[in-house]
């Protein structure tokens, strides 16, 4: 009896059965190979002046990508100039307790000189030249201003601390994406590697007549695939290093080098938090609402102050002598000021009041950040070894699989999905990896103990 087959049509053994014969599918396979390498050589041609001309991108250590950051960061610098504008309304409020001293000059031209009965009152010129000297020696309200003026120092710079903190760690995290890209490309490059492989035995056994067409085809499918993951992969690991680049404000890319080891203190979650630069910066702004609303009671404290007035009157003048000084004491107390006393120091108490709301919101936040990252941390380190030992049960699958289908013992439909499952296990073990990383650079920032 006479079986014929169609076209496309396997045996059990995966062989071509087609009614065409190995004549025109062996030239068909020769020129796709003829293609495919002529495609490949210009491809390769048109890029290869890219490559030549791609400078090396410089490699930055961990520490180094952290302080280099710091010190360059624009963010940073622009938070340092609020300690220089406190810092200088701390010197005028000192300026207003301290002597003031002035000079003046004046020259008069009359028309004529002023007189009566031949004596001159006022001559027809006359320059008079004096000077003042003032000293607020009771001023309540001034002092206070200097000691607030301080915390405004302080607030100032725990502000500054905070971006630190805040520009630290998402150089932290960008220098980990970098890490975590690279490790997806040698992911992706051995998936690669595992594809063409197949293709190239789909290949011979094909040439040689004891393969198919249609398990060629699906070889090289699956290493286009690989190809374009792999491209995109890529192209993941310079977006990072750009990303990196810019935080460290290094004018292009910039590479990793060794994996940071995040230690983690024991029993974290009875850690003081005190050391959380967000926590230090509302107790600052706490401390100070609370101290101007104290001062409150100084605005009805009298006001004294004293001024002498030494004066030259050149030529002098009948009823004005020529050298002369005056001493001048005054004193003010406020009685009635229409209630804006009283709206202010209401004012400065909502102050104090949602300061402290503030600082017990950050505080309950910190603690949850605290719990929330030991957790993931456990977590996150159980779910990466099992994701490593699944990657692990994957290739040893791909393998098998792999040797199996070498010998006849089943089909490259297998071995396709084989390959497949070990690429996305070993993925999903480098995120697993990653999301460990992070986990104990989130506790380390919820400890307040990154930067150092």
């Amino acid at each position: 009896m006479r079986v014929e087959h169609k076209e496309g049509y396997e045996d059990r053994h995966g062989h071509d059965a087609t009614m065409f014969g190995w004549p025109r599918r062996r030239r068909a396979s020769a020129a796709l190979t003829v293609v495919s390498f002529v495609a490949f050589g210009v491809f390769a041609a048109a890029l290869s002046p890219l490559f030549a001309q791609a400078p090396a991108i410089p490699k930055v250590e961990f520490d180094d990508a952290i302080k280099q950051a710091l010190d360059r960061n624009p963010t940073v610098g622009q938070a340092a100039t609020a300690i220089g504008r406190a810092e200088s309304l701390l010197e005028q409020s000192r300026a207003a307790t301290r002597f003031n001293i002035s000079a003046s000059a004046l020259n008069l031209t009359l028309d004529h000189s002023r007189g009566f009965e031949g004596l001159v009152t006022q001559p027809i010129d006359q320059a008079t030249f004096g000077a003042n000297v003032t000293y607020p020696f009771l001023a309540f309200s001034r002092w206070a201003a200097v000691a607030q003026a301080k915390d405004q120092v302080d607030v100032a710079k725990f502000s500054v601390a905070d971006v630190r903190r805040a520009i630290a760690e998402s150089a932290a995290e960008a220098y980990l994406a970098v890490i975590t890209a690279h490790r997806q490309v040698d992911v992706d490059e051995r998936a690669l590697a595992a594809a063409q492989a197949h293709l190239d035995f789909a290949q011979k056994r094909l040439d040689a007549g004891a393969g198919s067409r249609v398990n060629q085809l699906r070889a090289a499918g699956e290493v286009s695939t690989d190809q374009s993951r792999l491209e995109t992969t890529r192209l993941g690991v310079l977006k990072a290093q750009e990303a990196l680049g810019v935080l460290l404000v290094a004018g292009g890319p910039v590479d990793v080098g060794a994996e940071p080891s995040f230690d983690l203190p024991a029993g974290t979650s009875d850690q003081d938090i005190s050391g959380r630069t967000d926590l230090q910066l509302q107790i600052a702004n706490q401390h100070a609402a609370e101290h101007v609303f104290k001062d409150s009671k100084k605005d009805w404290y009298p006001v004294a102050s004293a001024s002498f007035v030494p004066q030259i009157v050149e030529p002098a003048g009948l009823f004005q002598p020529s050298k002369t000084w005056s001493l001048s004491i005054s004193l003010t107390q406020p009685i009635f000021t229409g209630g804006l006393q009283k709206a202010l120091a209401r004012e400065r108490q909502i102050a104090v009041d949602f300061s402290k709301l503030a600082v017990a919101a950050v505080d309950n936040q910190a603690k949850s950040d605290v719990r929330v990252a030991e957790q993931s941390v456990q977590s996150y380190v159980r779910s990466s070894a099992s994701a490593r030992t699944a990657a692990d049960q994957a290739n040893q699958v791909l393998q098998i699989t792999t040797t199996a289908f070498e010998v006849g013992a089943t089909t490259n439909i297998e071995v396709i999905d084989a390959q497949r499952s070990a690429r996305d296990a070993e993925t999903a073990a480098t995120q697993a990896d990653d999301a460990v990383r992070r986990a104990r650079l989130d506790l380390l920032v919820a400890l307040g103990k990154f930067p150092r």
